[in-house]
C-alpha cells in the first residue's frame, strides 16, 4: 500500500535536500580551493606547518593539513589558560584570602595578577587592607614553585615579558625606569638606590640591565633619551614583597608563619572578563602565569601552576584529539606541544562556553584593528579575524575565528614552526589566505 505524502511535506523535503546539497557543495569547493592555495604557496611550503579549518555551526572540518601533528604553540597556550579560567573562576578574581583574629588581620596571596597591576585599576584589595583598623600580617608560603616556568629562557630575565612568578605579586613584579629632566628614576622608590651608571656598558641604544643575581640596575654612561622608559623584572623575595606593600599601603605589615585555614574568607578584585581580555589582547605573559596560581587556589591549599594544568586537563580536556604537552600558562616555554586539531576543538569549547560571539570577539585581538593582530592584517574598522597569536623566533601561529562575507563563522588554527624567512612574510601569506576565505565564502 502506497502512502501519499502531502504536497507541503514534499516541498520541505526538496528544500532540505537542496540546502544539504548546497552546504556540501560549498564545503567541498572551499576544501578544494584552500588546498590549492596552500599547495601553490612557496612561502608556506618551505617549512613545517599545520592548518585546520572548521565550521562549528555545521560541526564539520573543512580542511586539514597535518592538523594531528604537534607544534610549538608559543602564546597560543593562553587560549588554554583562558578556557581554564572560564571553567574555574566566577565573575571576579579571588585576590586575597584572610582571617580576622582578635586585633589582627592575617592574609594570604592567591597569585592574583590584577593586584596593583599598572595597566589595571583594580583597587578593592588595596582599599580593603588600607581601611582595616586591625594589625596586618602577611603569611607567605602558599607558593613554593620556581620563579620561572619550566623551559623558560634564562637570558630573557631582563625582559618585561618574563617577570617572576609569586604568590602575591606587586606592580607586575616589574620596576619602571624612566628619564625625568635628565635623571633616571624608578617608579618604586625601594629600587632607586640600586640604579648606577656603568662605564663599561657600550653598544647601540640606551638600556638598563639588571644583574642576574641581585637587584642592581646598571645603565650606560651616555645620556638617556628624553622619552626613555623601560620595564624590568625585579628579583622577588618575601622581604621585598613586604617592603613594597608597606610603601604602597603606608602601613606597617608584619610576617607571620601560619597555614591558611580552609574557612579563610576571600576578597575579590577585578572582573575576570577584564583580566582575561588584558591577557589576550597584548598577550600578557605575567597575567597568564599568575592566573594558573589563582586557579589552584580554587581547589587546593598550595598554589601550583603544574597542579592547575593537571587539574584542567583531567577534568575538562580529556577528549582532545591529541594529548597535549602543556607546561606553562603563557607559552614562554618551547616544551609546550599542541596540535592544530587540539586548538580547533578548544576554540569550539570556548565559543560554546561564552555563548556570545560578539562578547568573545571583543576579548580577542582583531586583524587590522587591535591587539597583536593590529598590524598583521590591513587596517580596518570591520575586522573579520579574531584570534590569538603565538610568536617565537622561527615560529608564528594564529588560532581563532574567521567571519566570512556571507556571515559564516569558521574556526581555524594555523601553526608555523621552523621557518627561516622573515616573519613578516609568514604573516602576510597567512593574511592573504584568511582574506581569500573571507571574500569567497
Amino acid at each position: 500500500m502506497s502512502v501519499k505524502i502531502p504536497g507541503y511535506m514534499q516541498s520541505v523535503f526538496v528544500l532540505l535536500t537542496l540546502l544539504l546539497f548546497e552546504s556540501c557543495s560549498v564545503r567541498q569547493q572551499m576544501e578544494k580551493n584552500v588546498g590549492r592555495f596552500i599547495k601553490d604557496s612557496p612561502v608556506l611550503n618551505d617549512h613545517v606547518f599545520g592548518f585546520s579549518l572548521a565550521d562549528p555551526d555545521q560541526n564539520e572540518v573543512i580542511y586539514q593539513k597535518d592538523a594531528d601533528k604537534y607544534f610549538i604553540p608559543a602564546s597560543n597556550v593562553k587560549l588554554y589558560t583562558f578556557y581554564a579560567g572560564l571553567k574555574i573562576l566566577s565573575d571576579s578574581i579571588p585576590s586575597l584570602r584572610y582571617i580576622e583574629q582578635g586585633d589582627s588581620l592575617i592574609f594570604w596571596g592567591t597569585g592574583d595578577p590584577s593586584f596593583l597591576k599598572r595597566r589595571m585599576q583594580g583597587d578593592k584589595v588595596l582599599s580593603f587592607l588600607s581601611s582595616s583598623s586591625k594589625k596586618l600580617f602577611f603569611a607567605p608560603g602558599r607558593y613554593a614553585g620556581n620563579v620561572y616556568g619550566q623551559g623558560w629562557a634564562w637570558d630573557d630575565y631582563n625582559e618585561d615579558t618574563q617577570a617572576e612568578i609569586t604568590e602575591l605579586p606587586v606592580m607586575d613584579n616589574l620596576v619602571a625606569v624612566q628619564n625625568k629632566q635628565g635623571k633616571l628614576y624608578t617608579d618604586l622608590p625601594y629600587f632607586q638606590g640600586a640604579l648606577s651608571r656603568d662605564s663599561t656598558m657600550k653598544g647601540k641604544g640606551f638600556t638598563v640591565i639588571r644583574s642576574t643575581k641581585t637587584n642592581e640596575f646598571n645603565y650606560p654612561p651616555a645620556a638617556a633619551p628624553n622619552d626613555f622608559m623601560q620595564l624590568i623584572p625585579y628579583q622577588t623575595s618575601t622581604l621585598i614583597t613586604l617592603k613594597l606593600l608597606r610603601d604602597t599601603l603606608h602601613r606597617d605589615i608584619e610576617l607571620i608563619s601560619r597555614r591558611m585555614p580552609v574557612n579563610a574568607k576571600t576578597v575579590y578584585n577585578m572582573k575576570s572578563e577584564d583580566v582575561f581580555r588584558e591577557m589576550l589582547l597584548p598577550s600578557d605573559n605575567f597575567i597568564a602565569e599568575q592566573l594558573l596560581l589563582v586557579y589552584a587556589n580554587q581547589f587546593q591549599q598550595e598554589l601550583s601552576g603544574t597542579d592547575a594544568i593537571r587539574y584542567v586537563l583531567d577534568k575538562y580536556l580529556k577528549n582532545l584529539p591529541q594529548k597535549p604537552r602543556w607546561v606553562d600558562g603563557s607559552g614562554l616555554s618551547r616544551m609546550n606541544l599542541f596540535s592544530p586539531a587540539d586548538m580547533v576543538m578548544l576554540l569550539k569549547m570556548i565559543d560554546k562556553e561564552i555563548n556570545n560571539r560578539e562578547k568573545l570577539f571583543n576579548m580577542l585581538p582583531a586583524g587590522g584593528q587591535r591587539g597583536t593582530l593590529k598590524n598583521a592584517y590591513p587596517k580596518t574598522d570591520h575586522p573579520y579575524v579574531f584570534a590569538k597569536t603565538g610568536t617565537f623566533s622561527n615560529n608564528y601561529n594564529q588560532s581563532g575565528y574567521l567571519v566570512t562575507k556571507k556571515g559564516r563563522t569558521l574556526i581555524f588554527s594555523f601553526m608555523n614552526n621552523n621557518f627561516m624567512r622573515p616573519i613578516a612574510e609568514i604573516k602576510a601569506e597567512m593574511a592573504r589566505l584568511m582574506g581569500y576565505i573571507h571574500e569567497k565564502y
